[in-house]
């Protein structure tokens, strides 16, 4: 095979994937976020106490974290496509285990289902890098954001077929609040089989052998952290990358969390809260591929710059909102939103072009677990500082957080300008 018709298999393996792995991405987050659309209300009737309701979603992002650690070991390994396997097949069970623990009335096991849960979420921001192991380095931002942008479907569509499963659920004899979990499960064993019969080859497998790079093999999960640590004393831009995604993750949850309490105490109707947070959820999903464009164009560095300037705005503006239903939170959370979508694009694809192949799988791991737990503490301390100083001032403390997602941007932006640092003249 010629060098030049190497490129174009290559390069028709690389659109096969981004296809294969949109359509997992669409029908994967469509089953968890019915799956989890309910999943506090079946916490409180199991457990009995409204305090208690928020465990369901604090175990999820939990096992999310836990997934993102483990799953990046085995695609170190086993690739791609063994490693998204393993991820949606842990949520399918978990999400089966949830039915089961609504039909025997157990905590304990809803919160092992959800725990489960979080393997599909850690597999979906798996699908993202995924898009970017054939991706030639000027369209590779665009690539990863088409996977991003899928995410819209699932999650438009999830919320929204939660009550036409609770009707299955009680035609089944099932109690009603286990519907969602149990056709989240059947999106969810979806998403596998689109894995297993489309994405082949195995794009990472395919990098591996076309750059001719060797990986040593595992003894456990904890490689990945050895493995991040060892590509970010070489290049520290690659700590900022991961940085400034986690710190953007936990302002964004921290706000969207507690968003729906500040506008029910001011009297705002839940088809508002609803319209919100949908219009929250559009700005992060739904501009991604023309984000991932501009990401290509102007340099991944001046996107983080950027997202962090989008990100003091919604702040501003959610910060100013009086209680209740106002064009400053719609706008807010819309902005915050898309704030999100420019850094996490941008820094995603970041570290990603400065991390060898060799070390990719490590690299992401690590900062999708950096995310996940961002979003567990950022979800838990949100709560508090509402709790004792008020909405107004939990904008505030994100605000400090955008502030560093600016710094690590311009920082980023001036060593790559500069041609400094060993993997610094890849993003040029």
């Amino acid at each position: 095979m010629s060098l030049e018709t190497g490129l174009v298999d290559t390069a028709q393996l690389q659109r096969r994937t981004v296809r294969s792995l949109v359509a997992t991405q669409a029908v994967g987050a469509l089953g968890i976020t019915i799956a989890l659309a309910t999943a506090s209300l079946l916490a409180r009737d199991l457990s009995g106490s409204d305090s208690l309701a928020g465990l369901a979603q604090t175990s999820q992002v939990l096992g999310a974290a836990v997934a993102s650690w483990t799953l990046a070991s085995v695609m170190a390994t086993r690739g791609r496509r063994v490693g998204l396997l393993s991820g949606i097949g842990f949520a399918t069970v978990g999400s089966l285990i949830c039915v089961v623990a609504g039909v025997l009335g157990s905590m304990t096991l809803l919160l092992l289902g959800t725990f489960l849960v979080g393997s599909m979420t850690a597999a979906n921001a798996a699908a993202r890098y995924a898009a970017t192991d054939l991706a030639a380095p000027a369209t590779r931002a665009r690539d990863l954001s088409l996977v991003v942008w899928a995410t819209t479907i699932g999650a438009v569509l999830g919320p929204n077929l939660a009550e036409p499963s609770a009707r299955l659920a009680a035609w089944l004899r099932l109690p009603p609040l286990t519907g969602p979990f149990l056709v989240g499960a059947i999106g969810m064993a979806v998403a596998a089989v689109v894995v297993a019969v489309l994405l082949r080859p195995d794009p990472l497998l395919v990098a591996r052998q076309l750059a001719g790079d060797t990986v040593p093999r595992r003894t456990g999960p904890g490689g990945v952290i050895a493995g991040a640590r060892a590509v970010m004393r070489q290049e520290p831009l690659v700590a900022w990358a991961m940085a400034a995604v986690a710190a953007a993750h936990a302002v964004m949850v921290g706000v969207m969390v507690m968003t729906p309490l500040h506008m029910e105490h001011g009297g705002a109707h839940l088809h508002v809260i609803g319209l919100v947070i949908s219009v929250h959820v559009l700005g992060m999903f739904a501009f991604a591929p023309l984000v991932g464009w501009f990401t290509d164009q102007i340099g991944r560095p001046q996107m983080i710059v950027l997202g962090a300037l989008v990100l003091l705005v919604a702040l501003t503006l959610a910060g100013v909102s009086p209680r209740g239903s106002s064009w400053q939170v719609f706008a807010g959370l819309f902005l915050l939103g898309v704030g999100w979508s420019f850094v996490t694009i941008a820094g995603s694809t970041m570290l990603t072009d400065l991390t060898p192949l060799a070390s990719r799988t490590d690299v992401q791991g690590a900062s999708d677990l950096a995310m996940g737990l961002s979003a567990g503490l950022a979800g838990g301390v949100s709560g508090a500082i509402v709790g004792m100083f008020g909405y107004g001032s939990l904008n505030a403390f994100a605000a400090v957080l955008a502030v560093a997602v600016l710094v690590a941007g311009i920082a980023a932006s001036r060593v790559v300008s500069s041609g400094s640092g060993p993997l610094a003249p890849a993003m040029r």
